[in-house]
């Protein structure tokens, strides 16, 4: 592994071990816990590992569909084996659709107002 890839993967490690602290502290601060650092550590460990997982299996599934992208579709195929991960990720793909689709509506209907007022003014 490069000099680089070991820099950016220690400082990946270094957000994730961040981030879990700050969710195990405002976690046990609600329900009156604490969370010993070796729990802190294990669990971001473990967080770290299952995103690179998730990504080589996301690259993976983008690439035997003969795509450089991941989709949306890719991260659905992923969430398959949780049921409640897979019906969050449906529910919010569903959200961005319909979000997608009312922007294009507006979108459309100024297009269609100026070219409305374009004809107009030559008339």
């Amino acid at each position: 592994m490069s000099v680089d890839k070991e820099e950016v993967d220690q400082r990946l490690k270094a957000a994730v071990h961040y981030t879990v602290g700050r969710l195990c502290q405002r976690i046990g601060e609600e329900h009156r816990r604490e969370f010993s650092r070796q729990t802190v550590a294990a669990i971001a460990e473990t967080t770290f590992r299952e995103c690179d997982t998730f990504a080589k299996d996301l690259e993976a599934f983008a690439r035997h569909a003969k795509r450089s992208t991941v989709s949306a579709e890719d991260v659905k195929l992923l969430a398959r084996r949780s049921t409640a991960l897979s019906i969050h990720i449906q529910n919010k793909s569903e959200e961005l659709a319909q979000e997608q689709r009312e922007s294009r509506k507006k979108s459309s209907g100024k297009r269609k107002s100026r070219d409305t007022e374009e004809e107009e003014s030559k008339e």
